[in-house]
């Protein structure tokens, strides 16, 4: 027996980029959904995450555009004080179960199915029920998992291990009993990091953990990435003064870490990975105390004792705890055109705040009638990987050019996920202007280097200075 529904939209996902389109979308077209998620409410990898995580950017840029997560308040003690707030995966979900009972079911143009896969052709089926469920005509298709996340706690690890060997994923830390003779951290990004961190806090000795880092990681200051827009303009025109003067992809980081704007673990090795998620410093200095560090690759298996890697075999206490920190997190697929003939494909667009680029298409699709011109305003960026794939990533970001609409521009001036956005009050601020002043002087050059370093043309019109 097949349920027969009725919708304008049907959204497959309901995690960060689904909602934030969703949202977007009701709030200003009259419209109905369906909305489609396998997990058993909305919130998407949150709902699984590891229960020590924060997120690694202010809370401000998060969530949906209609509802601000948190209070948008700056932190007043501990080690991030004077920096804006970061929400914890409890309070970000508590926030994605309000936005759905009360902006989005409340508005009567939103129905909800949890715990349902998606078979395509508009049909879906319950994974506790077995029930299927069909849209009927033509429903547009929005792909909200295109880039999801692969994490700890629901992607197996990528090596083996032997009879008797403890490998748990970085959530199940917190259910720990005993007192293991040494931690295995095996990963290098901010699942990672957390991990150490999480240890170090709660009395784990650093010479307890050692550390597998395949690849070593360049991270952002996140003083330096804050929803302040003297902050945001003066973090840009550093970009643009370090990539105008750079010859090489790393140099253009190296230039980054002077300026105050890129950190690395260690000084002494060049990083190869630049997904450049944010770290203060104060986890900075912890992450340091730790002295044994693998650098032989990938770790390909454990033995009771030891760890067999890429290039070479490294000696552990037979009863370590190994930490499976080393799920890939983004998701490196093609970009395809937002507006496709089969679905709407929710990517980032301009860079790397997902949230802001997902409402920001479901607002576009909203608003504006023609594919054509909802995909020439809103090209998708890509993640980045390397130092120069972040080039690239800055270079296909700057094409977006959905400011040129008034209306879009005066949409995007209004919203707490825009990095861009200057609030009324500090539209006067001298600091401000300085910033954005120093940006317009450099962002030509920088940006025509960028394109350079990473061998992509850039874009026929002139660049933009921001959403």
């Amino acid at each position: 027996m097949v349920e027969v529904l009725d919708a304008d939209y049907l959204v497959v996902g309901a995690g960060a980029s689904g909602m934030a389109f969703t949202d977007a979308l009701v709030a200003h077209a009259d419209v109905s959904v369906v909305m489609v998620d396998r997990r058993h409410s909305a919130g998407g990898h949150w709902l699984d995450a590891y229960p020590f995580v924060r997120l690694h950017q202010a809370s401000s840029f998060y969530g949906v555009a209609s509802t601000l997560l948190g209070e948008g308040r700056l932190q007043q003690d501990g080690p991030e004080a004077g920096l804006h707030e970061r929400a914890s995966a409890p309070e970000i979900c508590a926030y994605y179960a309000r936005v759905l009972k009360d902006r989005m079911l409340g508005s009567g143009k939103v129905a909800f199915y949890p715990s349902c896969d998606f078979l395509g052709e508009g049909q879906f089926v319950s994974r506790l029920s077995g029930k299927r469920y069909e849209v009927r005509g033509r429903p547009r298709v929005v792909d909200a998992r295109y880039l999801s996340p692969q994490i700890p706690a629901t992607t197996p690890p990528p090596f083996g291990c032997a009879d008797g060997v403890r490998v748990v994923p970085s959530g199940e830390l917190v259910h720990l009993g005993g007192a293991p003779p040494e931690f295995v951290i095996a990963g290098a990004g901010k699942t990672a990091t957390d991990a150490c961190v999480w240890l170090l806090d709660n009395g784990v000795d650093p010479g307890d953990i050692c550390w597998v880092r395949p690849r070593e990681p360049w991270m952002l200051d996140r003083a330096a990435v804050q929803p302040d827009p003297a902050v945001f303009y003066g973090t840009a025109a550093d970009i643009m003064e370090a990539a105008e003067a750079a010859t090489h992809p790393d140099e253009v980081f190296f230039l980054l870490e002077d300026a105050g704007v890129m950190l690395r673990i260690d000084r002494s090795v060049t990083p190869t990975m630049a997904k450049v998620p944010t770290l203060a410093r104060w986890e900075l200095d912890r992450l340091r105390t730790i002295d044994r560090v693998v650098r032989l690759g990938h770790l390909r298996h454990v033995e009771r004792g030891r760890l067999e890697l890429d290039d070479g075999d490294v000696a552990v206490a037979p009863d370590a705890v190994v930490v499976h920190c080393a799920a890939s997190g983004l998701r490196y697929r093609p970009l395809v055109p937002v507006w496709g003939e089969q679905a709407i494909t929710v990517q980032p667009i301009r860079l790397g705040f997902a949230c802001f680029g997902a409402a920001l298409a479901g607002y576009v699709e909203a608003t504006l009638d023609d594919d054509d011109e909802k995909n020439r305003l809103c090209p998708p960026s890509p993640f980045s990987d390397t130092p120069a794939d972040w080039a690239r990533q800055q270079v296909l970001g700057a094409r977006a050019s959905f400011t040129s609409e008034p209306h879009i521009k005066d949409w995007a001036d209004a919203v707490s996920l825009n990095p861009a956005r200057i609030p009324p009050e500090l539209a006067g601020s001298a600091a401000v202007a300085a910033a954005k002043d120093r940006f317009r002087r450099h962002v030509g050059p920088g940006m025509a280097k960028l394109a350079a370093l990473s061998g992509t043309p850039l874009a026929p019109r002139r660049v933009g200075e921001g959403g």
